[in-house]
């Protein structure tokens, strides 16, 4: 086929091959997460004028139609109103006390400004007869009662509201009026009457009026008193008035919509400029800088904002330094023991006679000490990493701690150190014996290193019978620890003064897996210190039963 000299090319994304191993099908497409980063961003400035601006827009819809739209709408229905209470005050005065009819219209046509007619209906024979009882002053122009009614159009009234239930209303405007007279059309249109010996509506009409006519009856349907009640109402134009509402609208929907470019303005400078002052430390952050400041002044979430990520930031910086302090205290105390065993090992190699037993016990030692740190920080990670999980049994804690001094014989003996053991009465738990060994052996190292010059270390159980626990201490007398370096102490490999020393016994990393061992048991821990007389660091098991063989809330 031959090339079409305009032919179409449609464009099509390029993607990267990649191996099988990468991407299952061998081809790199953007990542969600990409796409979506490169979505433009609307600030929040920007949206909160936006949503003030629909907000006023709103209101002013919804002031247009309930103030201009639907005002004459609101504003018959309140004459509908005033001609029902008209009505229902006058039939309360003809069925109570008719004597005082003629001051009650008085007093409804100056309050409702409307024209007033009543009349008590009689028939002779075949033909009714109309008696104008009562008649309010002349209030409007134009006024139907007062200047068109006969009894022809009475007539034609009357029907009307018998055959609407005793009600008929006409609403008649000069729009609908013209100056023709036509009698055979008399009846058509109720609300263009035009009959004969009535003037036309346009000449007598001044503005939109409204006719009503009820027919009651008084003293029983069957032999009683029936009246006529006509109430002519004025509505008073009200082109002038929206007219006047319009123009009011427009200066109204000019200053709201300033007000909330104004009101945006000022929200958003207390909302977004202590946001973007937070994102731009936030980055700073990001990169390593720990001393990024978020302090900024704004509203209450804003501020606890503030504060959340500054409280981030000083965590982050203590964990950096930390894991700088760890990789330099796991360096020095992996080097420390390989150094000794290499120097030992080529002393004995090139040096006739060293071979001797105590040459060969330091390098055990130190490869012991070695293979100790190892299996201690595989400890930490399992504990931290949730794999090691405890193994609850029930087992007697006061045997679990004697036997744990069997350990510190040699240490005793040789260094000076006295381990004192203080137990009330032997109590059983139900925990994971082995981790629990591991707890105790390590809060005892931590007592040896840092105990005073007397080489005291006491070991103290005793039983809470209030709470069902029992808990064990263990108290040093060294230097104490200050109040604002407590909750640290739990770190790995963090020290008080700040040097790294190597450890008499142990790795240096006890007290966090006694914390880790402890919280997988869900048990209470804690140290009490005083700087200058020493530290005691406790924890608290529920008790399963103790040697008497009672369980906790057993007499």
């Amino acid at each position: 086929m031959s090339a079409q000299p305009h032919a179409k090319f449609w464009r099509f994304p390029v993607y990267r091959a990649d191996s099988a191993e990468e991407g299952g099908n061998g081809m790199h497409r953007p990542s969600p997460e990409t796409s979506h980063c490169r979505r433009p961003r609307i600030s929040i400035s920007w949206k909160l004028f936006a949503y003030l601006t629909l907000f006023t827009t709103f209101i002013l819809i919804v002031v247009w139609v309930f103030q201009i739209g639907l005002l004459n709408y609101f504003y018959r229905q309140s004459k509908y109103r005033e001609l029902d209470d008209a009505e229902k005050s006058l039939s309360q005065v003809l069925e109570q006390n008719p004597d005082q009819l003629e001051e009650r219209i008085g007093q409804l046509s100056d309050k409702y400004v409307a024209c007033i007619r009543v009349y008590r209906l009689r028939w002779t024979g075949s033909r009714g007869y109309a008696e104008t009882l009562a008649t309010s002053p002349d209030v409007s122009s134009g006024c139907l009662i007062h200047s068109s009614m006969n009894e022809t159009y009475l007539t034609y009234l009357y029907k009307q509201a018998v055959g609407n239930g005793g009600e008929y209303t006409v609403l008649v405007s000069r729009d609908d009026q013209d100056d023709s007279s036509n009698s055979n059309n008399a009846y058509t249109l109720p609300s263009r009457p035009s009959l004969p010996g009535v003037p036309t509506w346009r000449r007598l009409l001044s503005s939109e009026t409204v006719l009503r006519a009820n027919v009651i009856t008084t003293g029983g349907d069957s032999g009683g008193t029936v009246y006529m009640i006509l109430i002519n109402a004025e509505m008073v134009p009200l082109n002038a008035t929206v007219q006047t509402l319009k123009t009011q609208f427009w200066v109204i929907a000019v200053i709201l919509l300033c007000g909330a470019v104004t009101l945006a303005i000022l929200i958003s400078r207390n909302i977004s400029v202590p946001i973007e002052k937070m994102n731009t430390a936030a980055k700073r952050l990001a990169k390593g800088d720990y001393n990024a400041d978020f302090a900024v002044n704004g509203y209450r979430e804003v501020m606890e904002l503030s504060d959340s990520l500054t409280q981030a930031a000083d965590a982050l910086s203590q964990n950096d330094t930390l894991q700088k302090e760890l990789i330099a205290n796991i360096s020095h105390d992996l080097r420390t023991p390989l150094t000794m065993i290499v120097g030992y090992s080529e002393v004995m190699r090139d040096i006739p006679g060293e071979n001797t037993p105590e040459n060969v016990q330091v390098i055990i030692d130190e490869t012991k000490r070695l293979s100790d740190l190892v299996n201690d920080l595989l400890d930490l990670s399992k504990l931290q990493a949730g794999t090691r999980k405890p193994k609850p049994e029930v087992f007697s804690l006061s045997d679990t701690v004697r036997s744990v001094m069997s350990r510190y014989s040699k240490l005793t003996e040789r260094d000076g150190y006295r381990i004192e053991i203080d137990i009330d009465q032997d109590v059983d738990v139900r925990a994971d014996r082995t981790m629990l060994l591991q707890v105790i052996y390590n809060l005892i190292n931590n007592a040896v290193n840092y105990t005073g010059e007397d080489k005291l270390v006491r070991v103290t159980q005793r039983t809470l019978r209030d709470s069902g626990k029992v808990r064990i201490s263990v108290t040093d007398s060294g230097e104490g620890i200050a109040p604002d370096q407590i909750p640290l102490i739990w770190d790995r490999y963090y020290k008080v003064d700040k040097v790294h020393r190597r450890a008499m016994i142990g790795t240096g990393l006890g007290l966090s897996i006694v914390k880790l061992i402890l919280e997988a048991h869900q048990a209470t821990y804690g140290v009490e210190s005083k700087q200058g007389k020493g530290s005691t660091f406790w924890f608290e098991m529920n008790i399963v039963r103790d040697g008497r063989g009672n369980t906790p809330g057993s007499v």
